[in-house]
Parts: C-alpha cells; sequence; structure tokens
C-alpha cells in the first residue's frame, strides 16, 4: 500500500525476485491461493464468478526471496461486455511481463475456458506450472491421479503442484519451487508492504465483496464501488463510498427494506477495514444509478478500469 522502492541495505547473494502471473477461468481459486500464500488478505473471494475484476499485487518477502503475486481476472471464454472484454485484455496482459505463470485449474474439472487458456499459454516463453486446486473435493486419490494425468499428456509444464487454496494443503511448495526459478536480484518494495493497490482501493473493493457475498443472487455483476473520499482525521479513517449499480430496482435491492441491506453491508465492510488497516473506520455509503456500466468501455474508465 505504500510506493515501491529499492532496499540496497538487504542481502543479495542468493536473494531472489520476480513476479508471477495467477492465471485461470472465472471461480478457480486464484485469489484465495494468492491470500493463502501472502498469510493476509488482499484480494476479496466470493463464490461468484467476476469477483476479481482487476489485477492486484500480492507482494511476498522472504528471507530467500520476494515473490510479487499477481492476481487476475479470471479469463472468460466469451466476453459480451465491456467489462468482460476489459477483464480478458488484463488477464491476458499480464503473463507477458512475468517471470514464470501458475496456471490454476480445478480438480477433477477440465472446461473450454480451461483449454482455451492452455492453449494461450503454449506460446509463453516462462516457465508455466499447473496448480490443481481443490483436491480436497476428491475423495479417491486414484481419481486425482487419473485426473492430472489426463490433462497434462499433452503438454509439458514446469511443475505440478496439488493443493487446496482454502485449507493451505500443498501450498508451501508453490513458493518454494518458485524461488528456485526467478532471477537473482534485489527486492523491489519495502519488506512490509504486501501489496501495491493503494488503501482507497482495497476499501472500495472490500465493499464490493461485502455487497456480493450478500446480495450474489440478485446483483452478481451489475455493481461496483467509487470511493469518493479516504482520510483520516484524528486517529478515525473517513470513507465516503459510491454503490453504483445498473437500474433503480437494483438500487432498492441493495438498500433493503428500511436500509436494512446497506446496513449491515456497511457493518461488515466497516469491519474488515479495521482489520486489514488496523485504525478504526468511519464508513457512509450512497446507492447511485449508472445504466448498463458494465456495457460502458467510457464509464469503466470513470470508475477505474484502467490498464
Amino acid at each position: 500500500m505504500n510506493d515501491p522502492i529499492s532496499t540496497p541495505d538487504l542481502p543479495t547473494g542468493d536473494y531472489r525476485f520476480g513476479y508471477v502471473a495467477l492465471i485461470g477461468r472465472p471461480n478457480v481459486g486464484k485469489s484465495t491461493l494468492m491470500n493463502r500464500i501472502l498469510g493476509q488478505k488482499v484480494s476479496i473471494v466470493s463464490h461468484k464468478p467476476q469477483t476479481t475484476r482487476q489485477r492486484v499485487a500480492g507482494i511476498s518477502t522472504t528471507e530467500r526471496g520476494q515473490v510479487v503475486y499477481l492476481d487476475t481476472p479470471g479469463i472468460h471464454a466469451s466476453a459480451g461486455r465491456a467489462l468482460n472484454r476489459y477483464m480478458n485484455r488484463v488477464a491476458k496482459a499480464t503473463f507477458r511481463d512475468v517471470e514464470a505463470v501458475l496456471f490454476l485449474v480445478e480438480a477433477g474439472r477440465w472446461t473450454r475456458q480451461d483449454g482455451a487458456i492452455e492453449k494461450l499459454l503454449a506460446s509463453v516463453e516462462v516457465p508455466v506450472f499447473l496448480v490443481v486446486n481443490k483436491v480436497d473435493a476428491i475423495e479417491r486419490k486414484a481419481d486425482l491421479l487419473a485426473y492430472v494425468n489426463e490433462i497434462t499428456k499433452d503438454r509439458s509444464y514446469a511443475g505440478v503442484f496439488l493443493v487446496s487454496a482454502l485449507n493451505g494443503d500443498g501450498v508451501d511448495d508453490i513458493e518454494a519451487r518458485l524461488l528456485q526459478v526467478l532471477p537473482f536480484s534485489m527486492p523491489f518494495y519495502d519488506e512490509d508492504q504486501i501489496t501495491d493497490r493503494s488503501e482507497r482501493f482495497l476499501a472500495a473493493e472490500f465493499l464490493r465483496e461485502a455487497l456480493t457475498l450478500r446480495l450474489h443472487q440478485e446483483l452478481p455483476y451489475s455493481l461496483t464501488v467509487d470511493i469518493e473520499r479516504f482520510e483520516r482525521d484524528a486517529g478515525l479513517v473517513r470513507i465516503h463510498a459510491i454503490i453504483w449499480v445498473e437500474r433503480d430496482s437494483q438500487k432498492r435491492i441493495v438498500i433493503g427494506k428500511g436500509g436494512s441491506a446497506l446496513k449491515q453491508v456497511g457493518r461488515e465492510a466497516r469491519q474488515a477495514l479495521e482489520e486489514l488497516l488496523g485504525e478504526k473506520v468511519h464508513l457512509e455509503t450512497w446507492v447511485k444509478v449508472s445504466r448498463d456500466w458494465s456495457r460502458n468501455e467510457k464509464m469503466l474508465e470513470r470508475f477505474g478500469f484502467d490498464e
């Protein structure tokens, strides 16, 4: 959440540094994996696809090296809306300037989207590691091994990891292996920095997560959050946020009867932000309508979806 700085006083020698892209179809567990590796929540998570909309960097610093994980939006096989096209562009651009790629798939399931991403990664010149996530959902080990053999028979990966990002099984092996392939280099970020994103950005994301979790049946993709004010005042963080939706009917859903839904979402987001920031937070929210914002390239730019 601070600006990246060089740290020439840290040891060199066999110290390593590099960027690693997390690539996969929507809802395969990229954000959960990055949060698990970092040991702290940076990317928001829900059971709905399209939860991650912008690239978020999570920075892991140890005595052996600094790994910057780039959590990307899920790649969509079809992208009719401007928002979907934007997310695809961000995801595809990410793995062009990294030192390694983690390609996430779901144990026991291979889709057309997985196949399209596999073909896309065939031309990538950096090491590509296959991460089979959600292995805890497969009861028989023989079934899991058969699945892995099937999806790797026509492709050679730099390594294959069988993990459960949710409970942490196998996750430690990923960073240990990555540190073997990343280049020798000084770290680029301060050792206590965990993301390149601003607190203002994280505030918008945590509020959107609370909205998504509470209203996932009614409004899975039609809302976004814009932070109008973020400032510190006498030990209190004051945040004013606008929740944008696409229809008047959606506005009524977000607010709820007597404002109940919005009040509950505000409480949950405030608690998450206080845990992240370690400070008291005063959060005020308003709900406004911008018709079909997710289909409008200019509105995306206004709401901060820049590449």
